[in-house]
């Protein structure tokens, strides 16, 4: 493969994972048109169509999904070679891309990001705001930051912060219309926002410290929202009861547009974990990002 094919190999993964030529363009840095045209000229070198284009939406020809699915593991394993070779020569400069949920950007990177660019003016972050649990492989990226240590194969977890403390919260006014509940079990008597993960496809669970251990409330409400930014907003509009983590909403609660209950009650939820591949675990950038984050 020449580098004339390699580089419209990588257009066309972008393309497909990114679903518009538009979003392909902003990924690679380079107008529109110019995206087009390299496609159009890899598939007249390939002899058949890759992708059906249409007004409103694309989608891949059997012929584009074999490359596809044939090629973007390569493209993912590529990025973090040239990200090893990049380590060995002992550069502090170039790109770390990581996909991280709000809650990770709001309470672990924001408040530590001003430091973090003065101390590594060299390093630029690109981030990805995502609440699945993303291959990091195939996005081409080199880590990811989520709630908890779950791992995929062949990948390290490194902590970021200690537990997290969680809150369920109304606001005043649901809570004065429809009373506070005093035990989980009063849930049940209540309009709950409930999450599902977008990971797992699954309801999360309203877990409670009980007398003999951890109790889980079945709860029910005419709400399931898949972002935990959005059933903030809805607790805090008067639909109902929410999760989340304290801090990501301590300024509502402190400004009284949230109140929160069953407060003794509330097991606190796992850490932040960083996670990314063990060929990355010397990976200069990628460890100068873990020694100032890490709490």
């Amino acid at each position: 493969m020449n580098r004339t094919d390699l580089a419209a190999l990588q257009t066309f993964v972008a393309i497909a994972e990114r679903g518009s030529l538009r979003a392909a363009a902003r990924l690679l840095g380079v107008n529109p048109p110019a995206v087009s045209a390299q496609l159009k000229a890899f598939e007249d070198r390939l002899g058949t169509p890759l992708i059906l284009r249409s007004t409103r939406s694309l989608a891949l020809t059997e012929a584009g999904r074999a490359l596809y699915e044939g090629s973007h593991h390569l493209l993912g394993g590529l990025d973090e070679a040239m990200s090893l070779v990049r380590n060995a020569s002992g550069s502090t400069t170039g790109v770390l891309r990581v996909t991280l949920p709000f809650r990770a950007w709001q309470v672990i990177v924001a408040p530590r990001l001003h430091a973090f660019q003065e101390a590594h003016p060299g390093i630029e972050l690109d981030l990805m705001i995502d609440e699945g649990l993303t291959d990091i492989r195939a996005l081409g990226l080199h880590a990811g930051i989520r709630l908890g240590d779950y791992l995929q194969d062949e990948m390290i977890a490194v902590r970021l912060s200690p537990e997290e403390p969680a809150a369920y919260v109304a606001s005043p006014d649901y809570l004065r219309k429809n009373g506070v509940p005093k035990v989980p079990e009063d849930l049940l008597h209540h309009s709950c926002i409930r999450h599902r993960r977008v990971s797992s496809g699954e309801t999360a669970e309203w877990r409670f410290i009980g007398a003999e251990g951890e109790v889980v409330v079945k709860v029910g409400g005419a709400l399931i929202l898949n972002d935990l930014r959005t059933v903030v907003e809805a607790a805090r509009a008067g639909f109902g009861i929410g999760w989340s983590l304290r801090r990501g909403v301590e300024a509502e609660i402190e400004r009284g547009e949230l109140l929160q209950v069953l407060a003794e009650v509330t097991p606190p939820r796992p850490g932040f974990f960083l996670y990314f591949p063990k060929a990355l675990q010397e990976f200069g950038m990628l460890r100068r990002f873990i020694g100032h984050f890490r709490g």
